[in-house]
């Protein structure tokens, strides 16, 4: 692999109560973007931020704002978060009957827009969905919940993703999202995974600063 690796802080995982330090602490890390998780606890069984929160981010970070939309109906409110001040947003494949028109509404509005796929979800359902994201959201646990263990059958779901996109010529990019740490982050660089989403292994540390080092240090062989 010879590109970018971007370390995505999850602040699902953050202490809510200090979240501007939190963010400034992974920002002198370097970490490159900031990864936002939307709930409403109909599409997952949790309930977490929505719009004032990710417009108060967007105050006092100069990271680009990742909003995860783990909602029923995303294309109701995918423009919104742009608005608010996302520069991606991603949208899950099992919550969106039309999923052309929001990817093209989110970019219209200026943002990346993204395809979330669960893990029971197959990456060969995309293939006609892939021309028109500029990345794909490959989760590897059960949405819903932060600090849950890594779906190894994942790994495999990388190299697939890698392969269509790179048979079809396209510059789609591939994220990860669910229990990467240490252990197992460069495996899933080495599977195809461009940006890496990390919410417990960061906020979880004593040093989140660290933390976001000895990830991105972890990549090193990759890029």
């Amino acid at each position: 692999m010879n590109g970018t690796i971007d370390i995505a802080p999850s602040i699902l995982s953050a202490d809510f109560s200090r979240l501007g330090e939190e963010i400034a602490a992974v920002e002198r890390g370097g970490a490159t973007i900031l990864h936002v998780d939307v709930m409403d606890g109909h599409f997952v069984p949790n309930i977490t931020i929505g719009l004032p929160v990710v417009k108060s981010i967007a105050r006092v970070t100069r990271l680009p704002i990742d909003a995860h939309l783990m909602i029923s109906e995303p294309g109701r409110y995918a423009e919104q978060f742009v608005k608010a001040g996302a520069q991606m947003v991603s949208i899950h494949v099992e919550a969106d009957n039309h999923l052309h028109r929001t990817l093209m509404s989110i970019k219209g509005a200026g943002a990346q827009a993204g395809i979330v796929v669960n893990p029971a979800t197959s990456v060969e359902s995309l293939v006609d969905a892939l021309p028109f994201a500029d990345y794909v959201l490959v989760m590897s646990v059960n949405p819903g919940f932060g600090g849950q263990k890594f779906i190894s059958p994942s790994l495999d779901k990388l190299r697939r993703l890698k392969r269509m996109i790179e048979e079809r010529q396209l510059r789609t990019r591939i994220e990860i999202d669910g229990g990467i740490d240490l252990d197992n982050i460069a495996s899933v660089v080495a599977a195809g995974a461009e940006i890496i989403v990390a919410g417990s292994a960061i906020f979880g540390a004593p040093d989140p600063e660290a933390a976001v080092k000895g990830l991105r240090e972890a990549t090193v062989q990759w890029v």
